[in-house]
């Protein structure tokens, strides 16, 4: 359950990035023309006011069609229409009067030419698959040269729409961390037992929840040095002094296992929560997430000059993590939601296609160029971009494969 739970919320991060898109086009007169629910293809579709809104067979996230996010090229019709004019020879006109148009950058007359087109290849007898090509290219390349295409929007637009889907994740991050400093972060560490992991050394030894841990191997511990003075032992057997029911009791001998890099008896200690008011909340929140922030940065810096290649993750570990953190109590996994959401709204902000933060850069190249980049420019940077993001997802992978190999 824990881990469909992680699942879920990793699923609804994504969404409500793909929200921010959606409602911010809306808002600058960009009108997207679908927004799912999941990833096509549809299990259940609806049309409304021009927008396409469905539920997709894929259940993770969301999805945004924003028009035209390209200016049109001539090969945008030899991709969809090809089939159409092997079994309709005489579309090959037509298509052949919409390119040129388009080559030549007279949007308007290639309007009108893609409108007739339009005309003739529904006047012709297509199989279903080379109609619904045909179809898609013609609406592709139409919403392209539409007046609220993305291509052809001022600067501002442009770039508050593609930055709305990070700045949503920020926000929702400082959002849920201000949720956990108003239930309550851990402020001391008692020496009351909360909970005891089975098949552990502290089990084995007969250490249960509730028991306060008074002494370790006979010498006196404060709460807060329990956990030294394990990592101190160096592997060597430990004896527990705990009290349990109002009585002193000494636990027989047991020795620390390593676990996730560190010496541990495989219990946790109850700690004393503190809750904080709204406004208090959010600016601890806000304090936080810009720390975080600060240290992703470095990470990434490092990353790119070889380093800190163990730091990277991919969705397996996220997700892993996350069940691990709701295991752990609500609010853990609430914090570890938020961390997930700051760090999808700093990776898309990388200057790469086809993350948000490419469409930023290129939004003002074209602005100081002051005119649109072409399709193929977009593709044969793109290329670069998703090689450069599939060979992080493939070092988090190997990373994940191996913690989870042990």
């Amino acid at each position: 359950m824990s881990i469909t739970i992680a699942i879920l919320g990793l699923a609804f991060l994504i969404l409500i990035h793909e929200a921010g898109h959606f409602f911010v086009a809306r808002a600058v007169g960009m009108n997207p023309r679908k927004f799912y629910l999941g990833f096509p293809p549809a299990l259940v579709k609806v049309r409304r006011g021009g927008i396409e809104y469905g539920i997709g067979a894929i259940p993770l996230g969301g999805y945004v069609k924003i028009p035209g996010m390209h200016r049109p090229a001539p090969s945008d019709l030899d991709v969809h229409l090809g089939r159409a004019k092997l079994e309709a020879p005489d579309l090959t006109g037509p298509v052949e009067r919409v390119k040129r148009e388009l080559a030549a950058g007279e949007t308007a007359a290639a309007g009108r030419a893609l409108g007739e087109l339009e005309a003739d290849v529904a006047s012709r007898k297509l199989s279903p698959s080379a109609a619904k090509a045909a179809e898609r290219g013609i609406t592709d390349v139409g919403d392209a040269l539409a007046p609220d295409a993305y291509w052809r929007q001022p600067t501002w637009k442009k770039v508050a729409v593609i930055l709305a889907g990070p700045a949503t994740n920020l926000v929702f991050a400082i959002v849920l961390l201000a949720v956990v400093y108003m239930i309550g972060v851990p402020d001391v560490t008692t020496r009351a037992v909360e909970s005891v992991r089975s098949n552990s050394p502290a089990a084995s030894a007969g250490l249960l929840p509730g028991d306060r841990i008074l002494a370790i191997n006979d010498r006196p511990v404060a709460a807060d040095r329990i956990s030294a003075r394990i990592q101190a032992s160096e592997g060597q057997p430990l004896s527990l002094v705990v009290e349990r029911a109002g009585q002193r009791q000494v636990l027989p001998p047991t020795r620390p296992k390593v676990d996730n890099g560190a010496l541990r008896l495989g219990f946790s200690l109850r700690p004393h929560y503190r809750s904080r008011g709204p406004a208090d909340a959010t600016s601890l929140a806000t304090t936080q997430t810009w720390e975080v922030t600060k240290i992703i940065g470095t990470s990434l810096a490092g990353l790119a000059k070889g380093e800190n290649r163990k730091d990277v993750s991919s969705a397996v570990g996220i997700v892993q993590g996350s069940s691990q953190a709701l295991d752990a109590g609500f609010r853990y996994y609430l914090g570890v939601l938020a961390l997930i959401s700051l760090s999808l709204a700093l990776l898309n902000m990388l200057p790469l296609l086809p993350l948000d933060g490419g469409h930023i850069t290129f939004s003002l190249i074209e602005a100081v160029r002051g005119r649109a980049l072409g399709r193929e420019v977009y593709e044969r940077v793109s290329i670069v971009g998703i090689a450069l993001v599939l060979f992080l997802f493939a070092i988090g992978l190997t990373n994940d494969i191996g913690r989870l190999s042990g």
